[in-house]
């Protein structure tokens, strides 16, 4: 399965497709949120993402706080939060103009079906749909509807719901699954990247990783057990006010995880067993060959105390010293000279 997204093609083929989710960390600033993508098109992100809601269709008046929003705000309420991180459709349209400018894909997800179809007539080409609306069949369904592709969290779910979403997504041409862990940030042991190996045979296609981990170690796991596309959150400064900044990665490492992601890409190499090109040489340096143990006259019946298997290879290789035993030397050699098969007879 390929799913073609912008510029890229995303399959099992091509390199991990790596996401920087700004989400809500442009604090509500249209400034800070173009700093931010150009920062992470910098880093070697393939694209950005950003969430569009409607505060008041998001969350109730009485929604408090979690916990790790708690410590990193001083709203007292979600919706008292989100408020103050809301972007309006003039300002998504300038980001994505400003992303297309600079040649890094904007992607968004949509938390509720007006921004779904807003997000659609700016003509985004392709959603992504959060963990916490994989049983919001309404919004699915919309999302579906448009025919484009989508990607889906799958955090706090069961194989059961997965199927239930994909079946209501029936209309998208292509849905690729991110495995992700609800949590902020995500403890090791609760990450699960082994579910890839559950992932895969029971819904085919493309499954990506959506990282809450702390650190770039996952991320980098993730790319070599096969995970194709990265979505992690990405901060100018984690210590800056608001309620995902702690968990997000700044702009150095974010740059160092994609050049270890390439890297592992890279090394992860073919499944075919062969000396490479590089080691040519180096197998000429540092495997044995055969050579005289002692100064050997012309017509010597070579026995296996004659010899010494020395490096650099040379033209006889020690795997073959036994070939030459009981043969004759047509000329002389020296002691240390490596023999010939022009030498024997």
């Amino acid at each position: 399965m390929e799913l073609r997204i912008g510029k890229h093609t995303i399959s099992n083929i091509q390199p991990m497709y790596v996401i920087a989710e700004i989400g809500v960390n442009h604090n509500g600033s249209l400034e800070l949120a173009k700093k931010m993508v150009a920062s992470a098109r910098d880093c070697g992100a393939d694209a950005v993402k950003f969430q569009m809601f409607r505060s008041e269709e998001l969350v109730s008046d009485q929604a408090a706080l979690v916990e790790y929003q708690k410590a990193s705000t001083t709203d007292s309420t979600q919706l008292e939060m989100l408020r103050r991180l809301e972007l309006d459709e003039s300002a998504f349209l300038e980001l994505k103009s400003f992303c297309d400018t600079l040649g890094v894909t904007f992607l968004a997800t949509p938390f509720d079906i007006k921004s779904a179809y807003t997000l659609n007539r700016m003509g985004i080409e392709a959603f992504k749909i959060g963990s916490g609306d994989i049983t919001n069949l309404q919004l699915l369904a919309a999302v579906g509807s448009f025919h484009k592709p989508v990607v889906l969290s799958t955090g706090m779910t069961t194989l059961g719901e997965i199927e239930i979403a994909l079946a209501v997504l029936k209309q998208a041409p292509k849905v690729a699954l991110l495995h992700c862990t609800s949590a902020y940030p995500a403890p090791y042991g609760s990450i699960n990247l082994r579910v890839i190996e559950t992932l895969k045979p029971a819904f085919g296609g493309i499954i990506g990783y959506s990282d809450h981990s702390v650190g770039m170690e996952v991320p980098i796991a993730a790319a070599a057990l096969g995970y194709k596309i990265l979505e992690k959150h990405f901060t100018l400064d984690h210590t800056m006010s608001g309620p995902d900044h702690q968990a997000s990665m700044e702009p150095e490492p974010f740059r160092r995880m994609i050049e270890a992601i390439r890297h592992v890409e890279l090394a992860l190499g073919i499944t075919q067993k062969r000396v490479t090109e590089v080691e040519e040489q180096t197998r000429e340096l540092v495997r044995r060959g055969v050579y005289a143990g002692k100064d050997l006259p012309a017509g010597h019946v070579i026995q296996e105390s004659d010899l010494q298997l020395l490096r650099p290879l040379g033209e006889i290789d020690a795997a073959q010293y036994k070939q030459l035993l009981g043969k004759k030397t047509t000329h002389s050699f020296k002691k240390g000279e490596p023999l010939s098969w022009q030498g024997l007879a």
